[in-house]
């Protein structure tokens, strides 16, 4: 066996960091998993611990810590931790604090969310718990349940000097009780390293971190961060910076200890990074340290790196050597994992990979990390003379990510999850989309070369290229370049489903708020982005989280990985007229009709007169048409079919660019859950508006990517209509019935201006005017249909969303 190359760089403790969804900005404060049990306050309790001020149990606490730290040993302070029933492990700082904090508030009861161990950080108490095998407890507070109980003391601290001092404490009705009030000092527990010039002397900084409870190293080993300045990093720095850069210790600004300092309270410390971007090997900033929108611009121009189950990592730089994906008995060794454990920071994929390469040996890649942190990844190439040797190492590999055989998970896809061990990303044998798709460079020659008509050849241009998928992961926050989202297959995208659907379940079932409920959304999460990796995986708060970013997220993969074995590969050449192909396989004939036609003109009436214009932000964003297609797909039932059908409706629908492909080729589906959003509230249905406004907030994507799609259908609502206003308590039986739903929004339709389309199909347009259903928790009428066969995609409506005075007219 030969190493070609080896890359291995350890991680600095990310004890302060936080993850945010990527739609959020990094000091955003909202969702800070900060919590506490609920207790009733005492009288007379304005500052004050047991009648003691503030000041006074702080000068205390600080004279028993003093105590403790000068006249008991390291061993003593175990067993005072054992005594009492609490965790004695750790080093000799951690049981000092341990046991101080026990000794003067009292033991440490039990996590209230998931009866786990409560420990003391910094300035916080974290629970070391479990949920489940997916995910650790994220249960964080400054007021932690205590004991009481009187404080056990072993003989070997009653016969010490300090006994009588001790005593004071061991009662728990003399005992202060710990609050947010009281201040804590913003460095306890950490060790720094200063370099260079600073604002200061170092001895004047070495007083100030000692000064609010930290300690100051001449070194870097071990320690939490390096303190520099900018100034001192653009001169080259020293040995000192080289060698935290290399160990993957944070190099920090000074202004984190001004900022720590001022609001007592250490600071995230990727928020005041000096050095991420000069990385070695130029590969720049990881994606969770970058702002939002510096993320979204480095995933568009990142190409994917491993797009299927045949795909050589794009790192490996075997595929230049036309490298492939070693097969033995119908397995292709080729794996990808993913590890979200919010309570341990641990947010990371692996790739393994056997690649056979011509007149050469076979070889391992081996890649580790968190998403765009190439340098700080574990990354490996190994060249095997012995294949079995190989295949052996291989397996041993994935036993000890995963704790499960390889065999059982590759044949039949058997898996048990263990606690802190990646889980398959169960990868499918295609092209994601995103490297299969028309490049911005093909689009042109593509569309030049194809022998459809004209505006179906754009239409389809735009269909097939790489961009409209990219932007869409990119949107939600699952575009890891590193691991093909849109070639997952059907065994991992039910497995997806049927995780949210269990948790849905779950959560119907609770009624109680509290630490025990917020378990449960914490243990989802986590469980979520370890199936669906994201760079800013974040705990769920409330159904409408969920919906965005679980159940809409998971419907557009599944439909972009429909999307991506439609087109496959298009990266070949385009002059065989490529589009033309694809149009074929998606089995539906699109076709713009005669702009003078009575249809067009219906179609433009309608969306103009039921559309009001998308809000985001302070700004206002109307709408003009394109371009308008007739569909005619053979997956939904044909117009005359249609018209077979009772009480039948013309309505709005809305999609993201992304999802059209599926749509025209498989017909919609119904929405994957029930949650008691606009959307999802009435099951698993199809749901349109007789509202182009309703449709358009799906179509709309982002203020730079104005174009967008609506679809109008006919759908039959059965000949049993159910009205509501508020999300039905019973979707299931809803579902099983097959009848049509109504919910009635705070605006309607003017009944007055409606009209009747071929024969007898209702058209609802006209005015959007209040209804009398002021309560109505949606703002337009919705239609739901629980039989796919009852829905028809008719025309399809290209747009382009604009600032509100722009004028609506359709293109010439």
């Amino acid at each position: 066996m030969r190493v070609h190359e080896t890359r291995s760089h350890s991680h600095g403790n990310a004890e302060e960091d936080r993850v945010t969804t990527r739609k959020q900005k990094a000091e955003n404060k909202a969702h800070e998993a900060e919590q506490s049990p609920k207790k009733a306050k005492s009288e007379g309790d304005n500052g004050n611990t047991n009648g003691k001020s503030s000041e006074k149990v702080v000068a205390e606490y600080e004279k028993l810590c003093a105590v403790v730290k000068d006249n008991l040993s390291t061993e003593q302070m175990r067993e005072i931790l054992e005594a009492n029933g609490q965790d004695s492990s750790g080093s000799d700082s951690t049981i000092l604090r341990k046991c101080q904090d026990l000794l003067f508030y009292g033991p440490l009861d039990k996590c209230p969310a998931c009866n786990g161990d409560l420990e003391f950080r910094v300035i916080r108490y974290f629970c070391t718990g479990s949920y489940s095998e997916w995910a650790t407890c994220t249960f964080i507070t400054k007021d932690p349940p205590r004991k009481l109980e009187p404080i056990k003391l072993p003989d070997s601290v009653l016969n010490s000097p300090v006994s009588d001092l001790l005593k004071d404490y061991e009662d728990p009705g003399r005992r202060p009780q710990k609050h947010l009030s009281i201040p804590v000092k913003p460095f306890t527990g950490m060790l720094m390293s200063l370099m260079g010039r600073l604002s200061a002397s170092h001895q004047y900084w070495r007083k100030e971190i000692e000064k609010h409870g930290g300690k100051v190293a001449n070194h870097v080993i071990g320690v939490t961060c390096l303190i520099a300045s900018s100034a001192e990093r653009d001169r080259g720095g020293t040995g000192k910076l080289a060698e935290a850069m290399e160990r993957g210790i944070p190099v920090i600004s000074q202004a984190w200890l001004k900022d720590s300092i001022e609001k007592q309270e250490p600071q995230p410390l990727e928020a005041y990074d000096i050095v991420s971007d000069l990385a070695p090997d130029g590969r720049g900033v990881p994606w969770y340290k970058m702002d939002p929108s510096e993320e979204a611009l480095e995933s568009l121009s990142t190409e994917l790196k491993i797009y299927g189950k045949r795909s050589v990592h794009k790192d490996s730089k075997l595929r230049e050597q036309d490298g492939k994906i070693f097969e033995r008995d119908g397995i292709l060794y080729n794996c990808a994992f993913s590890r979200c454990d919010l309570g341990r920071k641990l947010n990371d994929y692996c790739i393994m990979q056997l690649i056979t390469v011509p007149q050469c040996n076979l070889h391992l890649y081996y890649k580790k990390g968190k998403v765009g942190d190439d340098p700080n990844a574990e990354e490996r190439l190994e060249e095997w003379d012995n294949v079995d040797y190989a295949v052996m190492e291989f397996v041993r590999l994935f036993e000890e990510a995963t704790g499960n055989e390889f065999e059982p998970w590759e044949r039949e896809k058997k898996i048990q999850k263990k606690p802190l061990k990646f889980y398959p990303i169960d990868m499918d044998d295609g092209v994601d989309v995103r490297h299969g798709g028309l490049g911005l460079h093909q689009l042109g020659v593509a569309a030049t070369h194809c022998k459809l008509e004209p505006m179906v050849a754009n239409f389809m241009k735009v269909l097939c290229s790489q961009e409209i998928y990219k932007y869409a992961l990119m949107e939600m926050g699952y575009d890891a370049p590193e691991l093909p989202v849109g070639m997952l297959s059907v065994v991992h995208l039910k497995r997806c489903e049927e995780v949210l659907q269990k948790f849905v379940e779950t959560l119907k079932s609770m009624k109680d708020a509290g630490p025990k409920v917020e378990a449960v959304w914490s243990d989802f999460s986590q469980r979520w982005f370890t199936l669906m990796h994201s760079t800013r995986p974040f705990i769920f708060r409330d159904y409408q989280e969920l919906a965005d970013n679980a159940a809409a997220a998971l419907e557009t993969i599944r439909d972009i990985t429909m999307a991506s074995h439609l087109i496959g590969d298009m990266g070949e050449s385009t002059l065989d007229d490529p589009l033309s192909e694809r149009y074929n396989k998606l089995g539906c004939s699109i076709s713009p009709p005669d702009k003078e036609s009575d249809d067009y003109k219906m179609i433009l009436k309608y969306l103009e007169k039921t559309y009001e214009p998308v809000k985001v932000g302070d700004v206002e964003y109307g709408v003009s048409v394109d371009n308008i297609f007739v569909i005619e797909s053979s997956a939904c039932q044909s117009l005359d079919e249609m018209k077979k059908l009772p009480n039948k409706v013309l309505l709005w629908c809305g999609t993201r660019s992304s999802n059209m492909l599926r749509h025209l080729h498989k017909g919609f589906l119904p929405a994957i859950c029930s949650l008691p959003v606009p959307g999802y509230m009435f099951g698993r249905a199809i749901v349109c508006s007789d509202a182009a406004a309703e449709a358009a907030r799906y179509g709309f994507t982002a203020v730079d990517r104005p174009e967008g799609f609506l679809v109008l259908a006919v759908a039959s609502q059965g000949d049993q209509i159910t009205k509501v206003k508020t999300a039905p308590e019973d979707t299931k039986s809803l579902e099983e019935k097959k009848v049509g739903v109504k919910g009635l929004g705070r605006k309607k339709t003017d009944e007055s201006e409606h009209f009747v389309w071929q024969d007898d199909i209702k058209v609802p347009c006209g005015r959007l005017v209040p209804s009398d259903d002021k309560e109505s928790i949606l703002e337009y009428n919705e239609y739901a249909i629980y039989d796919p066969t009852q829905v028809s995609i008719r025309f399809l409506v290209a747009v382009k969303y604009e600032e509100k005075d722009s004028v609506m007219e359709p293109a010439e």
